[in-house]
C-alpha cells in the first residue's frame, strides 16, 4: 500500500513539475516520402500536385513513424512534421508557404511570380515589399548570398493571384487532421501548422485593388482551414514569419512607425481570420525566416513585439536560441504581456549545425518561465527543423531540447 502511495506521489510530482516541449512544425522527412513527392504529377494548372492511394497511405505511415519519434526524444505536444506539406528535396525552406498553392483557388502560374518581380522601392508613408532577391540582407551580403546560402528547391513553382483567392483545400486538411489524430494518446494533445494571411499574401498580386483586399481574402479563405483543425480539437499554429521577416524585404528600410502600420494591418487580419475560434487553440508563430543568412537587418524584437501582441492567439511561438535574437528574451519582461498568453520559446536552433547542450537548453527555458511562470512556458524549436538541417543533428537536437526541459523540471 505505501509503495502505491509513494508512486501516485511520484507521478503526481511529475505531472505539475514536467515542462512541455513542442516543436515549430517541420520536420526532417524520409527519404521515401521525398522521393514520393518528387515522383508526383501536376495538374493541367502546373503547380497543383496529384495524389494517389499508395501517396496518402505513405504519408500516414511517416506521420504515426515521426509522431513516435518526438515522444522518444521527449516531445510532450506533438506535431505531424508537416508531413502533408510537400517536400520534394532534402533542403526546402518554403514547404510551409508552398503548401497553400495546393489549397486555395484563383492561384496560376505567370510570367513573373514573387521571385521574379522587379525590385519595388519604397518611401516614407508608403512602403511596399520590394523583390525577394531584393532584399537589404542579401545586398549587404552578395558573395554570401551567392556563394553558401543554399536556399534549395521547392516542390512547386510559385503562382500568381489572378483571379477571387478561395478555399479548396479540405480534403487535404481532412487528411492532415485524420493522420495526426490516428497517432495521439488519450489526452494527448497535438498540433497542426497553417500560413497566416499577411504570409499566405506575399504570392504577387495581379488581380485585387489593393495589398489590403489581397490579404483580407487570404484570411477569408485560409479561416476554413484553421476552423477545421481547431474542430477536431487540435491547435493550429499559423505561420506568419512576415511579421518579422518582411522588415528586410522593403527597400530602403523604414522607419520603425511606418513598419509597425505596415504589421498592424497582418495581424488585423489574424484577427480577422480566427474570430471566434477557441483561443486556447491557436498559436502564433513569429520568426525572422529560416534561412541560414547573416539577418543583419533583421529588425529587433522590442520594435514589433507591441504589435504582435495585438493578435487575438492562446501562445505564441518565436525564436529565442537564434544568436541573432537570444539576447532578446529580456524584451518579453518589460512587454505588456497578456495574462493567459502561453511563451513558446525556440529554445534550440535551425540556425546552427552545433547540437545545444541539454543544460543550455534549460537555461533558456528558465529565463522565461522566471517572466511568466513555469505554466506558461512551452519549451520549442526557434523555426522547422525539416529542410534546413541534417535529420541526424535535428533529431539530436530535439533530443536535447527535451532532456533541457527535465533539467529545468527537475531544478523548479
Amino acid at each position: 500500500m505505501g509503495r502505491h502511495l509513494d508512486r501516485r506521489r511520484h507521478d503526481l510530482v511529475t505531472r505539475v513539475t514536467e515542462i512541455q516541449t513542442t516543436t515549430a512544425g517541420s520536420l526532417p522527412r524520409t527519404p521515401a516520402l521525398i522521393d514520393a513527392n518528387r515522383a508526383r504529377t501536376f495538374a493541367d494548372d502546373g503547380f497543383t500536385l496529384q495524389s494517389t492511394p499508395e501517396f496518402d497511405e505513405l504519408t500516414a505511415e511517416a506521420v504515426a513513424d515521426v509522431v513516435t519519434r518526438q515522444r522518444t526524444a521527449g516531445i510532450t505536444q506533438v506535431g505531424d512534421g508537416e508531413f502533408g506539406k510537400a517536400m520534394s528535396n532534402a533542403v526546402d525552406y518554403g514547404a510551409w508557404w508552398s503548401y497553400s498553392f495546393q489549397r486555395a483557388a484563383g492561384l496560376s502560374l505567370t510570367e513573373v511570380n514573387a521571385f521574379t518581380e522587379p525590385p519595388v522601392r519604397s518611401e516614407p508613408g508608403r512602403i511596399r515589399l520590394t523583390s525577394f532577391l531584393d532584399r537589404r540582407d542579401r545586398q549587404l551580403f552578395p558573395a554570401v548570398y551567392a556563394e553558401a546560402v543554399d536556399s534549395g528547391a521547392t516542390a512547386t513553382a510559385f503562382p500568381t493571384t489572378t483571379g477571387p483567392i478561395r478555399y479548396r483545400g479540405h480534403d487535404a486538411v481532412a487528411s492532415d487532421i485524420a493522420n495526426l489524430k490516428a497517432t495521439l494518446r488519450a489526452g494527448e494533445q497535438g498540433f497542426l501548422t497553417a500560413i497566416a494571411p499577411g504570409s499566405a499574401s506575399r504570392v504577387r498580386n495581379e488581380y485585387y485593388a489593393t495589398d489590403e483586399e489581397h490579404i483580407f481574402a487570404w484570411a477569408d479563405a485560409l479561416r476554413e482551414e484553421y476552423r477545421a483543425i481547431t474542430d477536431a480539437g487540435l491547435i493550429v499554429q499559423l505561420d506568419d514569419p512576415s511579421l518579422a521577416e518582411n522588415f528586410d524585404q522593403i527597400n530602403p528600410e523604414p522607419s520603425v512607425s511606418d513598419y509597425q502600420a505596415f504589421t498592424r494591418l497582418r495581424v488585423e487580419a489574424i484577427n480577422h481570420a480566427i474570430a471566434g475560434l477557441p483561443k486556447e487553440l491557436v498559436r502564433l508563430h513569429l520568426c525572422w525566416g529560416s534561412w541560414h543568412g547573416p539577418h543583419t537587418t533583421d529588425i529587433p524584437l522590442a520594435d514589433i513585439l507591441p504589435v504582435v501582441l495585438g493578435a487575438n492567439v492562446g501562445s505564441i511561438s518565436f525564436e529565442a536560441g537564434n544568436v541573432r535574437h537570444e539576447h532578446e528574451s529580456g524584451v518579453w519582461a518589460d512587454a505588456a504581456v497578456p495574462s493567459d498568453l502561453v511563451l513558446v520559446p525556440g529554445v534550440v536552433s535551425h540556425a546552427t549545425n552545433v547540437v545545444e547542450h541539454p543544460e543550455l537548453v534549460a537555461q533558456r527555458i528558465e529565463r522565461f518561465a522566471a517572466i511568466v511562470g513555469r505554466d506558461r512556458v512551452i519549451a520549442s524549436t526557434d523555426c522547422g527543423l525539416g529542410g534546413r538541417i541534417h535529420p541526424d543533428i535535428a533529431w539530436a537536437k530535439l533530443a536535447a531540447l527535451g532532456e533541457g526541459a527535465r533539467i529545468a523540471a527537475a531544478r523548479a
